[in-house]
């Protein structure tokens, strides 16, 4: 009977809630049943990443390489030839219009609301790896950077995957010492060159990572070079090991 009283009582909440501020979609204001859902047409434009994919990289294949369910391990050619210094990265959605409209309006344009929905597809896309992990971190930014955007957006994403699991969450488990270049329009090799030796665990936050598994968030994985150069930081820092969880990847031809 409690239960009833309880289920009864939080769809009253929610049905005066939605009275008072209509559900909408999250990319554009059409109506939808449930705040932080998406309406039909932009569901149908949006590329959610599914198996078959890399296991290490995440990337799904322009074909189906045959038996992928979540025990086998097909791993790319991209992967064998260059192997990360992280276990298994996912991704929620391919970097497309719609995944590229989400990040930059919780980037640029103060969309912090975004944040819990875009951290629930990324929980949903990463369950595997929130399941092993002990310990969550965030991308950094520069202190310089985060003043000017006032907040980080790949720590936000983090702390709500954080909130949602009950897992640790280590804001400052990394820190961005020196300023980098804006990676947008830079190459693969530039990238990698500006972002060497950016980060780094400080000898007071090591126990946060050592000897755990690190669940690595960000909000977009391109080239690969900001998390890489993260991964080895927290492996530095005596991390067991790394996983990353992002919210979109490019794919193929996007990057």
């Amino acid at each position: 009977m409690l239960q009833q009283i309880g289920r009864f009582s939080i769809n009253a909440l929610k049905g005066a809630r939605d009275l008072a501020i209509p559900p909408t979609c999250l990319l554009c204001d059409r109506l939808v049943d449930d705040q932080g859902g998406l309406c039909a047409s932009c569901w149908k434009s949006s590329r959610f990443i599914e198996r078959p994919y890399c296991e290490v990289l995440g990337l799904p294949f322009a074909f189906d390489p045959g038996a992928h369910d979540e025990g086998s391990a097909i791993v790319s050619a991209g992967a064998l030839a260059d192997p990360p210094p992280f276990e298994r990265l996912r991704a929620a959605m391919a970097y497309d219009d719609s995944a590229r409209r989400l990040v930059s309006a919780l980037k640029f344009s103060d969309r912090g609301d975004l944040a819990p929905w875009m951290a629930g597809f990324m929980a949903r896309a990463g369950r595997e790896l929130i399941a092993d992990c002990e310990v969550i971190v965030p991308v950094p930014l520069h202190r310089l950077r985060l003043h000017e955007r006032r907040y980080n957006q790949s720590a936000e994403l983090a702390r709500r995957i954080a909130a949602f699991t009950g897992l640790a969450y280590e804001a400052q488990a990394l820190s961005r010492h020196r300023r980098t270049r804006q990676q947008v329009g830079l190459s693969a090799l530039e990238r990698a060159r500006n972002v060497q030796g950016a980060f780094r665990a400080d000898a007071a936050r090591r126990p946060a990572v050592e000897g755990r598994r690190v669940l690595l968030v960000d909000d977009v994985h391109t080239t690969g070079a900001t998390v890489r150069a993260c991964a080895r930081a927290l492996k530095r820092a005596g991390a067991a090991a790394i996983d990353v969880l992002v919210f979109a990847s490019v794919v193929g031809d996007d990057i």
